[in-house]
């Protein structure tokens, strides 16, 4: 059954501004499977045909004439001299959504786009099911806690049980995986680390120790929720620095990771400026670490990071699936360690928020939001604690108790 995906009103309304449209995202989330859905009638051309890609390699220049707009390309990146003939063809026609792109590395595909279609192309960046998608809502705005948010969001929300917050969190938020609740879960993610490893990162690198880049993941995936070390990534796995820092932008290039910056500016002195690292895909995280089951997860000393991890990554989710590719996302920590886990720029003012997987928050766990007061030219706006507690209250003037349903 297909589960109606919250970026596909955002690749409509791109086609209509723009002559190609790009849906970038990791391995295996669906992209091909929403945009066959969005394009049905187009003709179609998928680059994982080793004779379509050679056509595409070897005769750029007529592969649009065999193939001719509009036109759905799958695994774009695997032919980068189409991008000049995309940037041709839409030179000459000016007309809008002849072109439905998708793949998963953004490396290639960002260079090609970069240098042939920059102004021409509208960008979508889709992950894994959102929990929205999953309970079958239509409601997409994105995760910002003022009042308007909650009472649009209260009139359309589905209720989330304790359990299946952690099922959700340990099993992750593959499609495949969700459609097929009856799949091994340690098979899924063993033969999608091997797959990635194989057919992305060989591509995009030379990684001369597959197993050394598995550990490196390993021991990403050990340090989610915590200010990135790359010192301590590179000792961990026995390689140099600079490798562990060209490794990391792999990842964060594949969409696996993502690495949450602190907010600063230049009033700000005592500010931490490194950033925080988290997976875009918890059960990838879970599999990596070795937490077997969801039981095992919500008990273990991870539990908390995982948690936080989820709920940074559905309110990413509510960005990209709008068509915004870098979220206003920050969060907060001085040298003090006073630390706020996200903040959300917009319109000159900072929305604090906590993130805690406890069901008892209290106005102990919002005291750091005082600190925004102090920053100038900036108006601290609502905030509150996401948790597990299973109805809104206020715990000040400005702040709530957030339950995670209403994400």
């Amino acid at each position: 059954m297909y589960i109606r995906r919250h970026a596909e009103k955002t690749v409509a309304k791109l086609s209509k501004m723009f002559g190609a449209v790009l849906v970038a995202g990791p391995r295996q989330v669906g992209k091909t499977t929403m945009l066959d859905r969005i394009t049905a009638g187009l003709n179609r051309a998928t680059l994982d045909d080793p004779i379509m890609r050679a056509a595409a390699e070897e005769q750029s220049g007529t592969f649009f004439l065999d193939n001719p707009p509009p036109v759905f390309v799958d695994e774009i990146q695997k032919a980068p001299a189409l991008f000049e003939q995309i940037k041709l063809s839409l030179d000459r026609g000016r007309k809008k959504g002849q072109f439905y792109l998708c793949g998963s590395q953004q490396f290639h595909m960002m260079k090609g786009v970069s240098e042939s279609l920059a102004g021409r192309i509208g960008l979508v960046t889709l992950l894994g099911f959102s929990m929205r998608e999953r309970q079958g809502l239509a409601f997409d705005l994105p995760f910002i806690p003022t009042e308007e948010y909650f009472a649009v969001r209260k009139a359309e929300k589905a209720d989330v049980g304790y359990a299946d917050v952690w099922n959700m969190i340990h099993r992750g938020s593959m499609p495949e995986l969700a459609d097929n609740p009856e799949y091994d879960w340690r098979l899924f993610y063993s033969a999608y680390v091997n797959t990635y490893i194989e057919r992305d990162v060989k591509e995009l690198s030379e990684i001369g120790d597959t197993v050394k880049f598995t550990n490196f993941m390993v021991a990403a995936a050990a340090c989610i929720g915590q200010l990135l070390n790359l010192t301590s990534l590179a000792r961990d796995v026995g390689i140099s620095v600079p490798t562990a820092e060209r490794w990391l932008s792999i990842l964060v290039a594949s969409n696996i990771v993502y690495l949450l910056q602190p907010y600063s500016n230049n009033i700000l002195k005592r500010v931490v400026k490194t950033p925080k690292l988290y997976f875009l895909d918890t059960g990838l995280a879970a599999y990596l670490t070795k937490w077997t089951t969801p039981d095992v997860l919500k008990n273990g000393a991870m539990a908390g990071a995982f948690f936080e991890n989820f709920v940074l990554s559905e309110v990413i989710k509510s960005y990209y699936n709008q068509g915004i590719t870098e979220p206003p996302l920050y969060f907060y920590r001085d040298k003090d360690m006073n630390e706020i886990d996200l903040l959300i720029e917009d319109s000159g003012t900072l929305y604090p928020i906590e993130i805690k997987k406890h069901a008892d928050p209290h106005k102990k766990d919002i005291s750091a939001f005082q600190k925004l007061d102090h920053i100038p030219n900036m108006k601290r706006g609502t905030g509150g604690i996401i948790c597990l507690y299973d109805k809104i209250i206020s715990l000040s003037e400005t702040d709530k108790v957030i339950p995670i349903n209403y994400l």
